[in-house]
């Protein structure tokens, strides 16, 4: 059951617990017992809301942030992603195989505010040798989720 479980609410965290019981045939009681025990062992982190900012008023930047790192004695890369998945502002922290060691996601309000996290807290912690930073200029699909999908052809066919 319990692959099934995350599965299910991987996917839609909102289901009614009614309807993912008869899902997995199992009890009400013996599910919710089930999702209490993987919260607790942090197996189940959190919750997650999908939004398409694009459809709001609100003004965000994405940035994807290749690092390369000196890892560090003792510790490899663990140390040096502590240090930076504790400022607020990052969003997610990769350890990536190829010509980088980490993989960091931010969120700003504008190119320039996500500019200077990368310029003047990312690129002067000590074990960082480079950096490159790529912003997300628009979503396609994410965690599972089409944003748009295709646009029907209105145009008048002419032959």
């Amino acid at each position: 059951m319990r692959d099934e479980l995350l599965s299910i609410i991987e996917k839609n965290s909102r289901i009614d617990l009614r309807e993912l019981a008869v899902l997995l045939g199992r009890e009400e009681i013996d599910v919710l017992n089930e999702i209490s025990e993987l919260e607790n062992k942090g197996v189940i982190c959190g919750y997650h809301t999908m939004i398409d900012w694009e459809k709001t008023a609100i003004e965000k930047v994405t940035a994807l942030i290749e690092v390369r790192v000196t890892p560090q004695r003792n510790q490899g890369f663990d140390a040096i992603a502590e240090r930076i998945y504790n400022y607020p502002e990052v969003d997610s922290v990769y350890l990536i195989s190829g010509g980088y060691d980490l993989l960091i996601t931010i969120e700003g309000k504008s190119l320039k505010e996500v500019s200077s996290f990368v310029s003047d807290k990312l690129s002067t912690l000590e074990s960082v040798l480079s950096t490159a930073t790529h912003f997300i200029l628009k979503k396609y699909k994410d965690h599972g989720v089409v944003f748009e999908g295709k646009k029907e052809d209105t145009r008048e066919v002419l032959s």
